[in-house]
């Protein structure tokens, strides 16, 4: 078990003592998320931990993370136990973003709660039709969109439609997510009206022995 920060042990502790299931009700979360990161020093916090793990540490740390095609996504706490996890994001400079999700319209296998530590974004929110018969979204309508900087907070649903179009250099977010509630997540390019489906590679290990 990796030595953790008092900060994120404390968190975690009280997703574990609360009293709802935090799938069923991620919306109480979120109003957690929004009292417990509106502090100061959070980001160095974060930044004394990562510089204080011993060796070994941070090569599980980075063993569990991942790249996207526009962000690295540091897992900062994963107990398999836990119905929750802890994530660092650090956003690429969007010279070296690749189009395709992020920056696509896209919802997410899991709810999560975000905050920025660092930088900005541009956010947007849309309403999604999904064809019934392809499971693919159809059509996307631009619902809101707004400029977050450093100490915004926010939150979506599994079912819930967004984009980020463009971020600035060096932007940091915080997030907890909840685990999986959908086996796949969808994306949609608004000007070619493609939409695919995204099904990660561990859970289709059933279906590849099946076709081999």
């Amino acid at each position: 078990m990796l030595t953790q920060l008092p900060l994120l042990t404390d968190l975690a502790n009280e997703l574990r003592r609360a009293d709802f299931p935090l799938i069923e009700r991620w919306r109480t979360v979120e109003e957690w998320f929004q009292r417990r990161t509106t502090r100061t020093g959070l980001r160095a916090d974060l930044g004394s931990y990562l510089r204080g793990l011993p060796p070994e540490e941070a090569t599980i740390v980075a063993e569990r993370s991942r790249e996207t095609t526009t962000h690295f996504a540091w897992c900062l706490l994963d107990e398999p136990s836990d119905p929750f996890s802890f994530w660092l994001h650090e956003y690429k400079p969007q010279r070296d973003w690749r189009s395709g999700y992020a920056d696509s319209v896209h919802n997410h296998r899991y709810h999560f709660c975000t905050t920025i530590l660092q930088g900005g974004y541009e956010h947007e929110r849309f309403d999604a039709t999904v064809d019934p018969i392809s499971q693919l979204i159809s059509s996307a309508e631009l619902r809101r969109r707004a400029d977050c900087t450093a100490g915004a907070t926010g939150a979506m649903l599994a079912h819930e439609f967004h984009r980020i179009p463009r971020a600035e250099d060096n932007t940091l977010t915080f997030l907890v997510k909840s685990r999986p509630v959908s086996p796949w997540s969808l994306s949609y390019d608004p000007e070619t009206h493609t939409s695919h489906r995204h099904v990660p590679v561990e859970t289709r290990l059933g279906e590849l022995t099946e076709r081999i």
